[in-house]
């Protein structure tokens, strides 16, 4: 997967809009973040809840992985863009969008 790939993705979910955080891009929903893409493209960030973020190293350890620290204790989960398949991270995505969506979009997915 690519960074525009990764954008494009993000972008596709209800009413997802590209924003700036910390000098690289966030994708939100509601006003909230759950999904990140780092200034050089080459890893994001979905934003899980921890067992979710537990199936998916497990079942793609060379694409995911905590976050550093509480971060990632809490589920936010880097992405390494160039191993991964659209697959795993569209589902990747859709729960981390699901996770902070108004329940009023939920419907829309």
């Amino acid at each position: 997967m690519t960074a525009a790939g990764f954008r494009a993705l993000a972008l596709s979910m209800p009413e997802a809009i590209e924003g700036t955080h910390m000098g690289h891009p966030d994708f939100r929903v509601g006003g909230k973040v759950f999904a990140t893409l780092d200034a050089a493209g080459l890893k994001g960030v979905v934003k899980l809840a921890p067992e979710q973020q537990a199936m998916f190293m497990a079942a793609e350890p060379l694409v995911f992985s905590p976050c550093a620290g509480a971060w990632g204790r809490r589920g936010y989960t880097n992405v390494a863009l160039k191993p991964a398949k659209k697959g795993a991270v569209t589902q990747a995505m859709e729960l981390a969008w699901t996770g902070v969506a108004p329940t009023g979009l939920q419907g829309d997915r």
